[in-house]
C-alpha cells in the first residue's frame, strides 16, 4: 500500500509522520507539503509541492494534478492527516477522491501503524 501524508509546518506532529513511515513498509511513500515545511526527512520519499496561501479550490486541483502523476493506480491509500491545517487537510481528502482513489486514515500509535477506517 502507498502511503500519502501532509507535512505542515507545525514541527511537533514530524515525528508521527516519521514514526509512520519508518514503521510499516510502504510500497511507496509521498509527502504533500509547502515551503513552509522545508526541513522535514524526505529521504526515500516523493515529494508534491503546493503553492501557498491559494483558495482551497487551487489548491485541490494542484494536488490532483501532481498526485495523478506519483500514484500507481492502487485503488486505496493510507493517508496521514496528523500535520497541516483543516484547510490543506480538506484539500487533500478532495483531491484524493476527485482522482478517484479511496482513503484509510494512518496513525502510528503505542500498538504501532493502525488504519482508522
Amino acid at each position: 500500500m502507498e502511503l500519502v501524508a501532509y507535512v505542515g509546518k507545525d514541527e511537533e506532529n514530524w515525528g508521527q509522520i516519521t514514526a509512520l513511515i519508518k514503521r510499516e513498509k510502504w510500497e511507496k511513500v509521498i509527502i504533500v507539503k509547502n515551503k513552509e515545511s522545508e526541513g522535514f526527512p524526505e529521504e526515500g520519499c516523493e515529494v508534491v509541492n503546493i503553492k501557498e496561501g491559494i483558495p482551497i479550490s487551487e489548491m485541490r486541483d494542484e494536488m490532483v494534478e501532481k498526485l495523478k502523476a506519483k500514484l500507481s493506480g492502487e485503488f486505496e491509500v493510507a493517508l496521514s492527516i496528523a500535520s497541516g491545517t483543516g484547510k490543506e487537510h480538506m484539500a487533500l481528502i478532495s483531491a484524493l477522491l476527485k482522482l478517484p482513489v479511496g482513503v484509510k486514515f494512518s496513525v502510528f500509535t503505542k500498538e504501532g501503524v493502525q488504519f482508522l477506517t
